[in-house]
């Protein structure tokens, strides 16, 4: 028996021993951790306060951002099912423990170290709100202690209820809702106390992976989850059986509801809000800022439906490329059977009734339309679930017969789509090939498949699909710089990416008037100087040279400048900047906002080789539109606080001032003063470049912009190398606007400037302008008119005949044109003033 004993006494003393050690071993913790823990005690102050609002220019919504913050409860606010919901979810120990669970956290190093994943969890629900209030979501080992130690503190200084307070107002719930009401709101529409059981228990399965459980992205994995969590509660004593019994069979109900913005402008916001966030830290979402962009309410939205129009039209032009989605099964039962399994462990371990009860809720939730046989209760969840990217909506199809597509939408609607609207699904190959008509429905799409369908103006349904190019449309105030409309993309909600501001993109044969204005400005060549349009090789500082051409592949031979810009001849606009030399241009192309590091150092920047984004060229083009004043982009016109609107800043940007005198550096404007800004080109040069621009619409490569039917309106289309890019930038002295249309792959879009983005431009320009007289600059004082020979470009003397009339500045007025043959056999002869002996014989 003395060994007994002796076993005896050392298992005791072991567990002493194991006891003392994690004793020490914890106050050895905290006294390493302590020193840099946050205070608890700023908990007690916590307040959740407005959200971030940004604003158009006269006060539209167009963003909000830390809506979570919106809808903070108290405890007694909290309906006692829904906390019992959250305990069994979460922590059904809660009211029992002093901020930690040992329990739990011996399960989940269990776990951890048997399959090296935890599945269960280990957290308190103390432990999430130091996490979530005080700490990173960083999971380290250290953070778990500092966790830890901060529950440990937390309860020492906070009630229970002020903890599960702060818990249910900080939660991310998914779909930007944060806190049980936002949730409440978001995917039912209604205040917590009318929630039903089951919804109640639906929102508490979210904490735990508010994506993989979401009812509305995955409904079949949050009723597994969702009838989990009424399981418990069962089991805990929380409801009866008869209660579990009839709740386990509810369908999901849930449904997206979130704030409508007044004006789309998603773009835009999303600028605004990393402003906000770098100004003002997290605070920016708690603090009630308002921020007032300089957007117009109009504008935008014509901005915005002409990118998409435009490029709508450029896919409907190069073929079909199949459904999104392909055989989705109808119900939500089928679905189910179809569900991966993986994440779920914990849940279907816990007893075999919950895959059982979720499958009876999956039955429970069919759902028939009139029309359609049988259940579409998973098509009905997909097409809720699904984005809708622009003036696109997401349709399944229910049946292809012959030459007609029934489609089902949100909502249970059926559309017929006929063969007007199928007929142009030919099969896409390539940018630039596709493949045969279709001949029947069939051949497009077959039922269950996701596609996408576009309301047309005589209020019909047609075949659409996500456009498979991206394109960007910037408007600016030329004479102050403020951004008046922006889409960086055909969808926010297909892609965050901002191509107005972030996508550089080799700017073609849209940079080219730059480099005419440097030639202008310098004195160095008029409108009517001729070059050469002729082959060109240049050394390119490699073993190889470079032989760059036209885009027609031919050559004009001499030329004059107002007919090489109107033609857009490569080769001539190459050898102006030969003339006027890389650096001095370069220097003066700052002026316009270019930034020399981004200019390559080359004759290739001659056609447009740096990359730039559709924001600086727009300004660069408000230069021109201004009459040469250097203004800069910018789109927060002020920031509020509070209800008192309290002035946090106040935008200050320089503006054009023609009529100001040379030294004046203020003007007021709209009951402000702001500065000057730089004049940084010669308003004759540029009044000269303008009228220039003139002939690109009259007699050039944009030509379509003629049924605009206005004078006012000038601009400059761009391609690049293999048609990657396609550009439009154009104006008048009340708007400047640039189109970018291309890939984000940097594929080629087969199509020119003139094709692809100047349609955009005429449709914005036509509605924007609709209204507005015409906005054209007065002439400069200084401005001369006079003829020149329009072969040589020189002035023609008043008995010299025929000629062409073209402007100039006075201190710039090219040579005469010198008289070959006698004034009096001139006059005979009824030559146009470039006779020689050898024109007339």
């Amino acid at each position: 028996m003395k060994w007994i004993k002796t076993l005896i006494f050392s298992v005791a003393w072991l567990l002493v021993s194991l006891f003392t050690a994690s004793l020490l071993g914890v106050a050895g913790a905290a006294l390493y951790f302590a020193p840099g823990l946050p205070d608890v005690r700023q908990l007690q102050d916590f307040e959740l306060q407005t959200p971030l609002r940004i604003f158009t220019r006269d006060g539209k919504l167009i963003g909000e951002y830390g809506n979570e913050r919106r809808k903070p409860v108290t405890f007694d606010e909290v309906p006692e099912d829904f906390i019992q919901a959250l305990l069994a979810a979460e922590d059904d120990a809660y009211f029992n423990h002093r901020g930690v669970d040992p329990m739990g956290l011996a399960r989940a190093a269990l776990e951890l170290a048997a399959s090296g994943d935890i599945q269960s969890g280990g957290s308190t629900i103390t432990m999430q709100v130091a996490r979530n209030y005080l700490l990173s979501l960083d999971r380290t080992f250290t953070r778990k202690i500092r966790e830890i130690l901060l529950a440990l503190q937390m309860e020492q200084i906070l009630s229970k209820e002020e903890i599960f307070e702060l818990y249910v107002n900080k939660i991310f719930l998914g779909h930007r809702a944060y806190g049980i009401a936002a949730a409440a709101e978001v995917y039912y529409d209604k205040p917590l106390a009318e929630l039903t059981l089951a919804q109640k228990a639906m929102i508490a399965g979210l904490p735990k992976a508010p994506s993989s459980f979401n009812p509305l992205a995955n409904p079949e994995r949050a009723l597994i989850r969702r009838n989990w969590i009424l399981y418990r509660m069962r089991e805990l004593g929380y409801i009866d059986p008869a209660t579990y019994d009839t709740t386990v069979q509810e369908p999901i109900t849930a449904r997206r509801h979130l704030t409508q913005a007044e004006v789309e402008a998603d773009y835009v916001a999303e600028m605004a809000r990393q402003y906000a966030i770098e100004r003002f830290g997290d605070s920016a979402y708690t603090g009630g800022y308002r921020i007032h962009t300089t957007l117009d309410s109009e504008l935008q939205p014509q901005a915005r439906q002409a990118l998409a129009r435009g490029l709508i039209d450029y896919d409907t032009r190069h073929g079909w490329r199949g459904p999104e989605e392909q055989d989705i099964p109808p119900g939500l039962v089928e679905a189910q059977a179809r569900t991966e399994r993986q994440g779920l462990e914990e849940e279907l371990d816990e007893s075999p009734e919950i895959m059982e009860t979720a499958q009876q809720a999956a039955e429970r939730s069919q759902t028939r339309v009139e029309g359609i046989d049988g259940d579409v209760s998973n098509w009905l969840g997909v097409l809720e679930r699904t984005p809708g990217y622009g003036p696109l909506q997401p349709a399944i199809v229910v049946e292809s017969e012959g030459r007609e597509m029934r489609v089902m939408t949100r909502g249970g609607e059926l559309h017929t789509l006929g063969w007007e609207g199928l007929a142009w699904a030919h099969p896409y190959r390539s940018p630039r090939s596709r493949g045969p008509e279709p001949s029947a429905a069939a051949e497009i799409a077959e039922r269950g498949d996701l596609v996408r369908i576009l309301e047309t103006e005589e209020g019909s349904w047609r075949l659409s699909q996500r456009p498979g190019a991206e394109g960007s449309l910037v408007v600016m105030e030329p004479d102050s710089g403020a951004i008046l409309a922006l889409q960086g993309g055909f969808s926010f909600s297909a892609s965050k990416f901002n191509r107005a501001v972030q996508a550089e993109r080799q700017s073609g044969s849209i940079f080219k008037p730059f480099v005419y204005l440097a030639a202008l400005d310098s004195g160095m060549m008029t409108a009517s100087s001729v070059v050469n349009d002729a082959p060109v090789v240049v050394e390119d500082g490699s073993n190889e040279l470079w032989r760059p051409v036209n885009s027609s592949g031919d050559f004009l031979g001499p030329t004059r400048l107002r007919e090489a810009l109107a033609r857009s001849r490569n080769l001539v606009t190459i050898r102006i900047l030969q003339r006027l030399g890389l650096e001095p241009t370069i220097d003066y192309l700052q002026g316009f906002g270019f930034a020399e590091s981004r200019l390559p150092n080359g004759l290739s920047l001659a056609l447009g080789s740096a990359s730039l984004t559709p924001l600086e060229m727009t300004n660069a083009y408000a230069v021109l539109a201004n009459g040469g004043f250097q203004v800069s982009p910018w789109f927060i016109e002020r920031i509020t606080r509070g209800g008192d609107e309290e002035v946090i800043e106040q935008a200050r940007p320089a503006v054009a001032c023609r009529d100001c005198a040379s030294d004046q550096e203020t003007i007021e404007r709209n009951g402000q003063r702001y500065p000057v800004a730089p004049r940084v080109a010669d308003s004759t040069a540029v009044y000269i470049l303008r009228d220039m621009l003139r002939d690109v619409i009259e007699n050039g490569t944009g030509r379509a912009a003629l049924s605009l039917d206005r004078q006012d309106v000038v601009g400059k289309t761009g391609t690049t190398n293999d048609q990657r890019d396609a550009w439009f930038a154009g104006f008048n002295s009340d708007l400047v606007a640039t189109v970018w249309v291309g890939k984000d792959d940097n594929d080629s879009i087969a199509e020119y400037g003139s094709n692809a983005a100047l349609p955009v431009w005429i449709d914005f320009m036509g509605s924007a302008l609709a209204d507005r007289p015409e906005a054209m600059p007065e002439p400069p004082e200084e401005l001369v008119r006079a003829r020149v020979d329009a072969r040589t470009g020189r002035l023609l003397a008043e008995d010299q005949p025929g000629g062409i009339t073209e402007i100039f500045h006075p201190d710039h007025l090219p040579d005469r044109e010198p008289r070959r043959i006698e004034q009096e056999v001139e006059q005979r002869s009824g030559s146009q003033g470039t006779g020689s002996y050898e024109a007339i014989f």
